[in-house]
């Protein structure tokens, strides 16, 4: 017998997989190693797979159990996890192989009907209960010897409606019930309702611990998400922000490959994650109440919630808040900026969010841009236009770097004064110095991230979206002139025959032909659900704008060619012709990189201004 490395993502050695996991009654799960073992004739007798530290899908035929098969198999998996940098390794398994995996020194985490959870190695869960039993430590240490970080007594008297509270809540609590309770959210983004939610709870308990879930397959990333949750409710006093942790199951992780009915999936792993929290993190902090919201329409949601109350013995359900006669939720702001309709947003979100959500819309116009697709000598999903140095991963790479940057750029903004050049410019460099380290030197995004990044420090500072032009006229005035960019080197190409203005001229003039011209004609598209808005929209800008870029890579005359080829195809606007001048750009050398710049502006300032 041998053990033998297959690849769960090529397709040939993926349905080898599925095929021996279907005859041991599995299904295949997401998975980045697997390990076969074969025998003499090289046919699989048993197989284990990894996804991170989480050990699945393992099995062994029938024919071969007893062999100490598993146990090979399983010290394989674990030395592949320790190698790869994972010092404890999880696994999820049926009840009824509980006993032989804790021969192989797993030890129990969580345990539901269908499916338990277990562990081994160091650290681990350990790790995670010491770090939480000295955070609620370090609060009652500040409690006694701190005057200022001393509690007011709360009761349950706080909340004068019943609606507010479940029928089941005790009575009003004595000064001698030192209750602390938790709030698990995931913030996706930060809402005015979890806000609510955290106040309401606070005044049920001496101490609420509010859990951030650490899972990163939301639009907003754990760090933002917990930045966003420690900066709205730093006004109460008794309200600790803690880290999510690992061990909140999650989607990733989670496998249904054992499970006969894929119906069972939700419930066992909701039932998991609430007897991890029951034997865990509860005990950690000292918790005996569990606060949730109400959910009056996610169907999944409610479920977790009745089975908290079946599992838990204090759990307290807080009536949403309303806005318009509609629950406030994140669901509802991810749709309202996928709408860019930032009035809608600023209702549903406290301050503290709004940059986090500015930065995100600046990315989200970036990657609207790159994926446009034809698009004339640009980089696009089809190629790399007439670029040599760059393609559209190296372009994606670049967007996902710049990313931090307009988050502080944008909280930069939210100050009361306008931000100083200096302070702008500093953040400016550093994105730079990242951006080129991400792309190994190649300039991909200079010209948009100072574009990007004077647009998103206006939008933070100013709370009426009409300013926005003369905030960002403000910013430009304190940049002095350049050299070495493209713009100043089109400027001597013209030798003064031809007024250029280049990236800093527009930006002073608080972009004009943008907001007279090419957002009014975004915005009229995107009413008439055009699918070629964002490509017309690039020939709209491709008409009027002295674009540098063109002009360093030919000449002025070529730069007054792209302007008319750029009219002639919106008049007469097709797919295919726009393929022909792409090919036609692409070997010439003509990239109107500034109009690709320039459209994303268009697209996010189309996003914040209703």
């Amino acid at each position: 017998m041998e053990i033998q490395t297959l690849n769960p993502t090529t397709p040939r050695q993926r349905q080898r997989i599925e095929a021996f996991l279907k005859r041991n009654g599995l299904r295949f799960d997401d998975m980045h190693y697997y390990a076969a073992v074969t025998d003499d004739d090289g046919e699989m007798i048993a197989g284990g797979g990894l996804k991170g530290n989480v050990i699945k899908c393992v099995a062994v035929d029938d024919a071969h159990k007893g062999e100490a098969i598993a146990n090979t198999l399983i010290s394989h998996l674990i030395a592949h996890a320790n190698e790869e940098g994972h010092s404890n390794v999880m696994l999820f398994t049926k009840p009824k192989n509980r006993q032989l995996f804790e021969s192989l020194s797993f030890r129990l985490l969580a345990e539901a009907p269908e499916a338990v959870l277990m562990e081994t190695g160091i650290g681990g869960i350990n790790n995670m209960v010491e770090q939480l039993k000295k955070i609620k430590e370090e609060g009652e240490v500040c409690k006694e010897n701190n005057q200022e970080c001393k509690k007011e007594e709360k009761t349950n008297l706080n909340i004068t409606t019943p609606q507010h509270l479940n029928p089941s809540i005790p009575q009003p609590l004595t000064t001698t019930t030192p209750l602390r309770g938790v709030v698990v959210m995931n913030c996706n983004p930060f809402t005015l309702g979890h806000r609510y939610l955290i106040e309401q709870a606070a005044k049920q308990v001496e101490r609420l611990f509010v859990m951030v879930v650490r899972e990163d397959s939301s639009l907003f990333s754990y760090a933002e998400r917990k930045a966003m949750v420690e900066q709205g409710v730093a006004h109460l006093k008794n309200v600790t922000v803690i880290d999510g942790s690992e061990y909140a199951i999650s989607q990733a992780t989670f496998p249904t490959y054992f499970l006969k009915r894929l119906d069972d999936a939700a419930d066992t792993q909701m039932l998991l994650d609430l007897d991890l929290f029951r034997r865990h993190i509860a005990p950690a902090l000292g918790a005996t109440v569990r606060f949730v919201g109400t959910e009056p329409t996610d169907r999944l949601t409610r479920r977790y919630n009745q089975l908290m109350h079946e599992v838990l013995a204090d759990v307290r359900e807080i009536v949403r808040l309303e806005k318009e006669g509609n629950a406030v939720s994140a669901s509802r702001v991810r749709k309202a900026m996928e709408q860019g309709d930032m009035s809608t947003i600023r209702q549903l979100v406290p301050p503290t969010t709004l940059p986090y959500i500015i930065a995100h819309l600046a990315t989200q116009a970036l990657q609207a841009e790159l994926d446009t697709t034809p698009k004339p000598g640009l980089v696009d999903k089809d190629n790399n236009g007439a670029h040599r140095d760059m393609d559209y991963a190296l372009m994606q790479r670049s967007i996902d770097t710049l990313h931090p940057y307009f988050v502080k750029l944008a909280l930069l903004g939210c100050a009361d004064a306008l931000p100083t050049h200096t302070s702008i410019r500093d953040i400016g460099i550093e994105a730079e110095k990242a951006m080129l380290s991400a792309t190994n030197g190649v300039n991909t995004h200079k010209g948009a991230l100072f574009s990007m990044g004077l647009a998103v420090v206006a939008a933070a500072h100013e709370k009426d979206t009409d300013s926005l032009q003369t905030t960002i006229k403000a910013l430009a005035a304190s940049f002095p002139d350049t050299n070495g960019t493209h713009g100043s080197k089109a400027k001597l190409l013209s030798k003064g025959t031809t007024a250029i203005k280049g990236a800093l001229d527009n930006a002073r003039e608080g972009y004009e032909m943008l907001f007279a011209e090419w957002l009014p004609f975004y915005i009229e598209r995107r009413k008439e659900h055009d699918a070629y808005t964002l490509h017309k929209t690039l020939l709209r800008i491709m008409c009027d704008l002295d674009d540098t870029n063109v002009i360093y890579r030919t000449d002025l005359a070529t730069a007054e060619e792209v302007k008319q080829e750029a009219r002639a195809l919106l008049d007469n606007f097709s797919k295919a012709a726009l393929k022909d001048m792409d090919r036609h750009y692409t070997t010439r050398n003509i990239s109107p990189g500034g109009a690709a710049d320039m459209l994303s502006l268009t697209v996010f300032i189309g996003s914040i201004q209703t």
